[in-house]
């Protein structure tokens, strides 16, 4: 029987082992992840966008994308997600008074522009359509660019709690703060197990591996070139930092429920407004609050671990004060108020490719360097899914979904031949694969 190790437990780690749920025991899943606070970046700061159809230049990625949407919402259907984790359908638009093209994403990550610059269909937004607490003025453009068929809108931290608890309840071992030293081999030279260390108490264990998923976000290509030193392939994953406020929604009121009387109340909002720097994008959630980001730097290094990030984003008053001030051009503030209800802040780190697609593959044994085999077949296997860039919470569960597949033979659920890695990043460590500008 196999046994598999996830390194990374974000949302793309624990779909992935909550779908191995259905091929293999619970207790010969381990997920291990060095952070002594899971769900300390990407996947418990990030926006919880839920896109379906917005991929049409890359197959590969639309068809992902399609399936991850269908698969957040049975899953929400089934589980109560609306409670558990504020699932909810909602209503897409693009606001401002220019519009700016996209380019499949990397537009939105390299130039500072807007992912409505995706979609090529829009109509005129009516006032249903509208968020009360969105600042109108004169001349301003608004448009719907999806009524909420394609769009959902979820709280990740939620719902990546929701997932580790399922899996704990089915026996995952989850192991943190804790990081894979070193990888071992059996008699016949195949992967066989993986020794790792708790960080918080210098303990060491072997752990039964004769299946390994990287699946670290940004800090994938650290944990690759550090378990197989002696590979040529080096893994152009990248990181993007971005900042982000959480503000009660204006108007809210703590006591009542203002969510349940339609049934779209949540709204995402992608912005280009003139006289700023960047294009913020915004969502409602069910909870009253609202989500706002947009300031983004690759220039901020990656931290050793994620929670070391919190310094950086206490001390990064510029971004956070640029942050504050586009919140405050499209927000209708509550009469007499004049400061927004700050709930949360935080950055985060994205993993991002020169594609501006995902790598989710199955290596193979001369890309682990020499000394190493895995066993052939669904027995065994050193996988990848990370580059997901803006969209790992949309595509986190397709993902999880499609790598379990992967790992036990099958023909998976969306055809993924187009997401392996590129052959030219078979080079020594260190080479410069990817730079990319700060927004």
């Amino acid at each position: 029987m196999a046994s598999t190790v996830i390194i990374g437990a974000g949302i793309v780690g624990l779909s992935t082992a909550y779908y191995l749920l259905k091929q293999q025991p619970g207790s010969s899943i381990h997920l291990v992840d060095s952070s002594p606070e899971l769900f300390a970046s990407a996947s418990g700061y990030a926006g919880g966008f839920l896109i379906r159809s917005w991929f049409e230049g890359s197959p590969g990625v639309a068809a992902l994308a399609a399936l991850s949407f269908d698969e957040h919402k049975t899953l929400a259907e089934r589980e109560n997600g609306r409670d558990k984790w504020r699932y909810g359908s909602a209503v897409a638009l693009e606001y401002g008074r220019t519009r700016r093209s996209g380019d499949g994403g990397k537009d939105w990550m390299r130039q500072g522009g807007s992912r409505a610059g995706l979609v090529r269909e829009r109509r005129t937004a009516e006032g249903a359509d509208v968020p009360a607490w969105l600042k109108r003025s004169d001349g301003d453009i608004i448009a719907v660019i999806d009524s909420g068929d394609g769009a959902a809108i979820l709280d990740p931290l939620k719902l990546c709690h929701f997932l580790l608890e399922k899996c704990k309840g089915e026996g995952v071992q989850v192991h943190y703060p804790a990081t894979v030293l070193s990888v071992g081999t059996d008699v016949r030279d195949e992967l066989s197990y993986v020794r790792i260390g708790y960080t918080d108490s210098s303990t060491e264990t072997e752990i039964p591996a004769t299946r390994m998923l990287l699946s670290a976000g940004a800090w994938t290509p650290r944990v690759f070139a550090s378990l197989f030193p002696s590979s040529s392939l080096d893994v152009p994953i990248s990181s993007l930092a971005g900042h982000s406020l959480v503000i009660k929604k204006p108007g809210h009121d703590d006591d009542g429920d203002d969510e349940s009387e339609t049934e779209i109340k949540n709204h995402m909002v992608f912005s280009s407004l003139p006289d700023s720097s960047i294009s913020p994008e915004f969502c409602s959630r069910p909870g009253g609050v609202v989500y706002f980001a947009g300031v983004n730097s690759a220039a901020i290094p990656l931290p050793q671990i994620a929670t070391d990030a919190a310094t950086d984003a206490a001390t990064d008053a510029d971004s956070l004060r640029l942050l504050d001030s586009a919140a405050r051009a499209v927000v209708e503030l509550d009469e007499g108020t004049t400061d927004l209800d700050v709930v949360r802040q935080g950055v985060c780190f994205r993993p991002v490719t020169p594609e501006g697609t995902p790598y989710i593959d199955r290596l193979a044994d001369e890309q682990l360097g020499s000394g190493i085999r895995t066993r052939p077949g669904a027995g065994g296997g050193v996988f990848l899914a990370a580059g997901h860039g803006p969209w790992g919470i949309s595509q986190g569960l397709g993902t999880g979904l499609v790598v379990a597949e992967l790992m036990a033979g099958k023909e998976t659920s969306v055809d993924i031949s187009g997401l392996g890695l590129p052959q030219e990043t078979l080079m020594p460590h260190g080479g410069d694969v990817f730079s990319m500008p700060a927004p």
